[in-house]
């Protein structure tokens, strides 16, 4: 009578008597018979724990895509003093590279110790492989460059909305380096994603029209043709040798990434390091900035691995809000009705962009 008792809750709890439940019971009343557990019921219990173990999977990078790429520019902002920098921004660049090296190496250690050192994923190289890895860092090194500079210009909220034209710089050099067709919707999300990001940069409060001023439009678009043209290219490479190992390939990146960085420290604050040290400036603000850098490539790995891109997008389109919402306490910003229509605008551009490139 008790397990009949139980037996009939379990139908109870699946509305029909179908699912885990009923698996559940069937195999408690075959071993009661000392019949085996039923294959099937193995296979449903095996799927649904497979299900639940890839919605966390997916959840976690989301959330980890989702702070990262909101605080991004939040941290950099936070990161002045008196509306500049007191450390300088190479040697920010340069830790942030290292650090970036130090995680793939860590990566391929892992998969040395699981897989052993194959041709693949082995560090030896050749020239005509890794000549071509200067190109991609040095357009990487002046486009983090310039993203501590922009902010002279534009706030944090403005930098993640005008950040979505490297979306329409990467889409069109993919047509033009690629050789990649854009599809109908694609196009119109550029012009979409444009007109919400003049919106969002409105300003009625102003003689001027928009918020952010020429210069910053200026070198917004130059980040976005850099990160485009250096991300096209990369993909290029990656492809170009597909079974090379991903972990091998970001190392040499990293390396040269943290060649030209010191060369930019050289040239740029050489007096300043050598009278003041390397770390002279640095807060626990800043050391929060190096870490979001790195790891923020990696959540993109991460994502691409786990998720899918609807989740990248979906990701980029809260941290808009979120790095609104979260600057109003901190620097005082202006949630104005344009900023919210424009964003939304960007939001959908995005969204429509990433359904034209799955409709292709």
């Amino acid at each position: 009578m008790e397990y009949r008792r139980i037996k009939d809750q379990e139908k109870d709890g699946n509305g029909d008597g179908s699912g885990v439940g009923v698996a559940v019971a069937d195999d408690i009343e075959s071993l009661r018979a000392g019949k085996p557990i039923s294959g099937s019921n193995v296979a449903k219990l095996g799927a649904n724990s497979f299900d639940r173990s890839k919605w966390q999977q997916k959840s976690i990078v989301t959330l980890a895509l989702t702070v990262l790429t909101s605080s991004q520019a939040i941290l950099i902002v936070w990161s002045k003093r008196a509306g500049k920098y007191e450390y300088s921004v190479t040697t920010a660049n340069f830790m942030v590279e290292t650090l970036k090296c130090v995680l793939s190496l860590a990566a391929l250690s892992r998969i040395w110790g699981s897989e052993g050192v194959t041709e693949d994923n082995r560090l030896s190289t050749t020239y005509d492989e890794v000549i071509v890895y200067p190109i991609p860092a040095a357009l990487y090194l002046v486009k983090n460059l310039l993203q501590y500079y922009i902010f002279a210009y534009v706030d944090a909220p403005g930098y993640q909305i005008l950040k979505n034209f490297n979306i329409i710089s990467t889409g069109i050099l993919y047509r033009i380096i690629l050789k990649k067709k854009l599809s109908e919707i694609q196009w119109a999300a550029f012009i979409l994603l444009c007109a919400g990001c003049t919106t969002a940069q409105l300003n009625s409060n102003s003689d001027h029209v928009l918020q952010t001023p020429f210069q910053g439009w200026v070198m917004a678009i130059i980040m976005a043709l850099l990160s485009g043209f250096a991300g096209v290219y990369t993909e290029a490479i990656i492809k170009k040798r597909p079974s090379r190992n991903v972990n091998v390939q970001n190392f040499w990146l990293y390396v040269f990434g943290m060649a030209f960085n010191a060369i930019a420290m050289v040239i740029q604050d050489f007096d300043a390091i050598a009278n003041k040290g390397f770390f002279h400036g640095y807060s626990f603000i800043t050391v929060l900035m190096i870490l979001n850098h790195a790891l923020s490539g990696i959540a993109v790995s991460m994502v691409l691995k786990y998720a899918d891109n609807i989740v990248k997008v979906y990701s980029t389109s809260v941290a808009m809000l979120l790095t609104a919402v979260v600057s109003v306490f901190l620097f005082g910003f202006h949630l104005s009705l344009a900023f919210f229509l424009g964003s939304t605008v960007v939001s959908v551009a995005v969204y429509l962009h990433s359904i034209g490139k799955l409709q292709r």
